[in-house]
């Protein structure tokens, strides 16, 4: 190995490991949003997914729009989703046993499967 490509190296695990820290982040937070029974929690959850996704912005170099995410994105617009979940009541407890439209859960199955094979070349 060259030694002039010594620090390009190093610098490319340290991307490379703060890349896959903030993935993890990231991921987590996304998982959060869609399974999370607490709308509030849910919007936290969102939170700390758009934080990750500022982090991969330095990353990039690219300050302004990490904090512009930070202030527009994870400051003003979960605020509103949190008022707005404020407003609408969370304390109420819905029926999540019934089922809206009969056969909504097979038909989201069947397309999630046909998109998933339209993605890898199989359709």
């Amino acid at each position: 190995m060259p030694a002039a490509l010594a620090p390009v190296l190093a610098a490319t695990a340290v991307d490379t490991g703060v890349f896959v820290v903030a993935a993890a982040v990231i991921l987590s937070g996304a998982v959060g949003v869609v399974t999370g029974r607490n709308p509030v929690h849910c919007a936290l959850s969102l939170v700390l997914t758009l934080f990750g996704v500022a982090v991969l912005f330095v990353a990039q170099d690219a300050q302004f729009l990490a904090a512009v995410q930070v202030i527009v994105y994870a400051g003003a617009i979960v605020v509103l989703f949190l008022f707005v979940i404020m407003l609408i009541g969370v304390d109420r407890e819905e029926d999540v046993r019934a089922e809206p439209l009969r056969g909504q859960r097979p038909a989201a199955i069947a397309v999630g499967v046909l998109g998933l094979a339209e993605l890898l070349g199989l359709a």
